[in-house]
């Protein structure tokens, strides 16, 4: 089986690193870098959590720091959601490796120019390192085959009534990640609010017995008293849904759409658009996930998170 070569791009986050849990324990992806990004937390936090979750789960590949802010706009944190440190719950090892000495742009520029087959990327936080990459270095985005983003929402919001968190981030960037033609797996809030991890399922992970399962399970403890709050009855892991849809596309549903980003407006800033009647007569830029089998998901870490370790003392 020939694996797909990706770059791991995020702002962990306890979702970010459930994702990267699914993506390095998969046999059909080949992670070649990680770059972080500003988003739930400043990008020192961001950076820092990264390290520690390639440290956790033993992916030790050329990692970079992302930009410091979004690429016109503020940042913009949540701490209500992920803790002051971005990854609040268990305590995780102190990263064994640090960052290379080049920024995001850099490093994914490189690996995508010396590759020998097109990159996925696989971003699962605001979109600024891609945009930042694409307005660099124009003449690579031939080399890249696809991008599966967490982010989004074509029906509804969750920071704002219009606008998903990674987005309204930094609308300029997704508009000009939807604007590339490079083709895009979009799985935002209509599939990932679906995605639903239940107190069980926590559990049934924990039961597992090795030390990533029992930091997952902690981590989605964590993750659900915020969810809990809102009236949820699970964590929606949002962010691996991105990667499921490359390991595991068949379980989920999707509509071909042609998205655009609102970039300005008192209340729709960073709403994704989708014309779902093609009254725009346009070409679909996105492939939109909307639906997922949940227990074929839940099913997808738990298998996932097994291949971790031994059994914990």
């Amino acid at each position: 089986m020939k694996r797909i070569p990706i770059i791991l791009d995020g702002d962990p986050g306890h979702d970010d690193a459930i994702a990267w849990v699914l993506a390095k324990a998969s046999p059909m992806l080949d992670i070649r870098v990680v770059t972080s990004c500003c988003g739930n937390q400043t990008i020192e936090k961001t950076t820092y959590n990264a390290l520690r979750i390639c440290t956790l789960i033993d992916l030790h590949v050329p990692t970079a720091k992302g930009r410091l802010r979004p690429l016109i706009a503020a940042p913009i944190i949540a701490p209500t959601v992920h803790g002051e440190s971005g990854l609040d719950g268990p305590e995780l090892p102190e990263p064994d490796f640090d960052v290379v000495d080049m920024d995001s742009v850099t490093l994914m520029a490189k690996v995508i120019r010396e590759s020998d087959e097109p990159i996925t990327i696989v971003p699962t936080g605001p979109l600024t390192n891609v945009a930042a990459l694409l307005l660099a270095h124009p003449e690579l985005k031939k080399n890249i085959k696809q991008i599966s983003l967490m982010g989004g929402g074509v029906q509804f919001g969750n920071w704002t009534p219009a606008a998903e968190f990674n987005i309204l981030v930094d609308p300029e960037a997704a508009d000009v990640v939807f604007k590339s033609g490079i083709p895009i797996i979009m799985a935002g809030l209509d599939v990932t609010e679906k995605a639903m991890i239940f107190p069980e399922d926590f559990e049934r992970i924990r039961a597992l017995g090795n030390h990533v399962a029992e930091i997952v399970a902690d981590w989605l403890e964590f993750f659900y008293q915020f969810h809990r709050s809102m009236g949820y009855e699970g964590a929606p892991v949002h962010d691996a849904v991105a990667v499921a849809a490359l390991i595991k596309p068949e379980i989920m549903e999707s509509r071909d759409l042609f998205v655009q980003i609102e970039t300005t407006g008192d209340f729709c800033k960073g709403a994704t658009v989708a014309d779902f009647n093609h009254v725009l007569g346009k070409a679909p830029n996105a492939k939109v996930l909307m639906g997922i089998d949940r227990q074929a998901f839940v099913d997808l870490l738990v298998e996932a998170i097994h291949t971790y370790g031994e059994v914990a003392k």
